[in-house]
């Protein structure tokens, strides 16, 4: 009953938002706002003949190579950066400075240096992803406490086990809340990368259809890539709901306490 109860909440504000976008719009007759059941209809014929493989699966993919990139570069350097007082102030300035600098503006730059394949595309996505995982690990191992440092020295554990047994876990949920972050900043970059000198995507293809005036089919994009969002988002809910299991039972049982 409580997960019938759950899955009602969950599904209680997408359910009104349709049907209130489905009220609203049955009937247009405006062309840059075509109604609800035109848009649904025309989805099928427009990703799941040739689309699909052609667009939709280079898009995740390289979605999928920049964000774990950044995932290895951001724990590695978070972990290193956060580990040392030193390494901190020196690199901090140059850290804030990079971080301000939005990743978009970056493409034109990154597609001089690094062409215009899938390389720069992967590339957009990691100068993106990097940083909220970068940051929040630093702040993850900043916060690791210092009893629990001094007993893993007072056991002389190796630096390995010290990283698998003490740093990884008590920055975990930080650095997940950093993950989490980046997933949805890299789905934004892997279609702005897509808009720039690509002949395959889906960034390119809403382009396309923007540009040729195929306004149902441009609709069909913008929805598919919030069902992405979505289902990338619940996918790693239950990834971290699963690496996680120990810090969630701990806040349960302190709620219930």
């Amino acid at each position: 009953m409580s997960a019938l109860k759950a899955a009602a909440r969950l599904l209680a504000v997408p359910v009104l938002l349709v049907a209130v976008w489905w009220t609203a719009s049955d009937g247009s007759t405006d062309y840059f706002w075509p109604p609800l059941r035109t848009i649904v209809g025309t989805f099928d014929d427009t990703w799941f003949h040739g689309r699909l493989t052609g667009d939709v699966l280079p898009s995740l993919v390289r979605l999928a190579a920049g964000y774990l990139l950044a995932l290895v570069l951001g724990i590695g350097a978070g972990i290193a950066i956060g580990s040392s007082r030193t390494l901190r102030a020196v690199l901090e300035p140059v850290l804030e400075f990079f971080r301000a600098i939005p990743p978009p503006v970056l493409v034109p730059i990154l597609m001089l240096f690094a062409g215009i394949g899938d390389g720069m595309k992967i590339l957009v996505i990691v100068t993106g992803c990097v940083w909220p995982v970068l940051l929040n690990t630093v702040e993850g191992v900043r916060a690791l406490d210092e009893v629990l440092r001094d007993t893993a020295r007072s056991y002389r554990m190796r630096p390995v086990s010290r990283l698998v047994r003490l740093v990884l876990p008590g920055a975990g949920p930080q650095i997940a809340a950093g993950a989490r972050q980046a997933l949805s900043v890299g789905i934004i970059l892997m279609v702005i990368s897509e808009m720039f000198a690509a002949s395959e995507g889906v960034g390119f293809t809403i382009i396309q259809f923007q540009r040729t005036f195929a306004v149902p089919q441009m609709w069909t994009g913008i929805i598919l890539l919030g069902a992405i969002g979505v289902t990338l988002s619940a996918l790693f809910h239950l990834a971290e709901a699963r690496v996680l299991r120990w810090y969630t039972g701990l806040r349960r049982a302190q709620r219930e306490g």
